[in-house]
């Protein structure tokens, strides 16, 4: 039988651990990581049909979440037109600095970027790392651009190519590249060189020039890079840019997936590592540009939010 004074010498070494672990079971469980929302052209921060749906379906699955749906611009019909006429490398500073001074986004956030708001979130966690981007989700981003006009019928109609040797035209002036927001991501495969050199975002961001090797480090440092395509979009031409793809350089038919494509077999933009790493996600829906249900969004997005 132990003696009186060894079972004190017990209870002795045992009171901190007891105390650490009663004070242990107090804690509150760790705060969920707060989400930036980026919308997309020709939509708001807070439409209540659009990103404020999102914002409260996101908050009531991940309850005390901290949700920021940006808005570029002093009032909601400003932040509506910014998404036109608003030079995109210009709203990604606007932003980096939000996200800078935002203290409840110090420790690191997760973001959501719907169509041409997917591919100027990916600019802005290239571009700025601090605070740090944790996963990057995007909804019908148009990650090489685009090569055809909203709700074209595309390739059966001459009238497309017309637009598009048109637009292609004008597209990649000083004056337009500097104001229309669209043709910032008008990727011209037939005529590379001429995007290549006048492009001011896109080309940039997707190292069509050089390899700026902090975008590559900033970008493979992302958790998760998740990309949903619509497989019914009659928004985005080439539908397989949401997934990275894009047409075959020369011509305006066939598209190729990202892994034939330069960016990913070079590694330009650090793709091919994190592919191989299991940090990039391809998801796919039935519907519309940006058509989700809500169940659909509740099964295959919300883990990764929470």
């Amino acid at each position: 039988m132990a003696s009186p004074g060894s079972l004190w010498l017990l209870a002795a070494a045992l009171l901190p651990w007891s105390c650490q672990a009663r004070a242990l079971g107090n804690l509150d469980p760790p705060a969920p990581l707060p989400l930036v929302i980026w919308h997309g052209m020709g939509d708001s921060c807070c439409n209540p049909f659009s990103m404020g749906a999102i914002k409260k379906m996101v908050e009531e699955k991940i309850p005390g979440i901290y949700v920021l749906s940006l808005e570029i611009g002093k009032n909601i019909k400003e932040d509506m037109e910014n998404s036109f006429f608003l030079n995109v490398n210009s709203q990604v500073r606007t932003v980096c600095q939000i996200l800078a001074n935002d203290p409840k986004l110090q420790q690191g956030y997760n973001a959501m970027g719907f169509s041409q708001g997917g591919q100027f979130l990916r600019a802005v966690v290239q571009r700025c790392p601090s605070p740090p981007m944790i996963s990057l989700i995007t909804f019908g981003a148009q990650h090489q651009g685009i090569f055809g006009f909203p709700r074209c019928p595309g390739e059966s109609s001459h009238i497309c190519d017309f637009i598009r040797k048109t637009l292609n035209t004008a597209a990649y002036s000083k004056v337009v590249q500097e104001g229309l927001v669209q043709a910032e991501y008008w990727h011209d495969p037939i005529n590379e060189d001429v995007y290549r050199k006048h492009s001011i975002f896109l080309a940039d961001i997707n190292q069509e020039r050089s390899v700026n090797e902090s975008y590559k480090k900033n970008l493979m440092a992302l958790k998760k890079f998740v990309m949903v395509k619509f497989l019914n979009d009659s928004i985005v031409d080439p539908v397989s840019s949401e997934w990275f793809g894009f047409y075959r350089s020369g011509q305006g038919k066939e598209t190729i997936p990202l892994q034939e494509t330069t960016l990913y077999t070079e590694d330009r933009l650090g793709l091919k590592e994190m592919d191989k790493a299991g940090k990039l996600v391809f998801l796919a829906t039935e519907g519309d540009h940006l058509q989700l249900s809500n169940k659909w969004f509740y099964a295959h997005i919300i883990p990764f939010l929470e």
